[in-house]
């Protein structure tokens, strides 16, 4: 976990899993780099968030993998899924829900966040079936943000198609990512 720069209450907090998809990001807010997966994610923000001063919003950029042929660009997520977490399941054992889905917006795709890298074509037919873009942070952002009753938004970037027939790993793609939600962050959080 690494802040740069000081939160304003009055201004976002830009959250980012890596170093390598905040390399464009040079809008004067401040950015947390929380690590890959969800408990790096939760456990960043929610540190940040106890320790204050709380922002006005919590942005969390990143990059994600497409579920659906043909679906590129940067988006915002309208709902957030865990896809590791088997809710149905839980609730059955306990009565009690345990990470249901997180509505964000009114408009936008639907995120499937968990902590399986998704290769397997049958496991990314699954997912495509209840989202649109997977990742690996943004339902634990979500998640610690509202806790703290902070609002949160989630804008995603397309890296690759999920699954084993990708035509770029992420690794080819997250430079030209970074570069793409850090013009979305200077043009929609100015």
């Amino acid at each position: 976990m690494r802040l740069i720069g000081e939160i304003d209450p009055a201004r976002p907090l830009l959250v980012v899993a890596v170093a390598e998809e905040a390399a464009y990001l040079n809008s004067g807010l401040p950015v947390l780099l929380t690590g890959m997966g969800k408990v790096n994610a939760s456990a960043a923000l929610a540190t940040v968030l106890a320790r204050g001063p709380r922002p006005a919003v919590v942005v969390n950029l990143g990059t994600a993998g497409a579920l659906r042929p043909g679906l590129a660009g940067t988006h915002q997520v309208r709902e957030v899924l865990q896809h590791d977490l088997d809710t149905a399941v839980l609730h059955t054992l306990t009565g009690a829900t345990f990470g249901a889905p997180l509505t964000l917006d009114a408009a936008g795709l639907v995120l499937a966040t968990g902590d399986l890298f998704v290769a397997e074509e049958s496991a990314k037919q699954r997912l495509a079936e209840r989202a649109d873009l997977v990742d690996m942070e943004g339902y634990a952002v979500a998640s610690a943000a509202r806790a703290a009753g902070v609002p949160v938004r989630l804008v995603k970037h397309v890296s690759d198609e999920a699954g084993e027939g990708a035509a770029r790993t992420w690794r080819e793609s997250v430079d030209g990512c970074a570069e793409a939600l850090g013009r979305w962050a200077r043009e929609n959080l100015g």
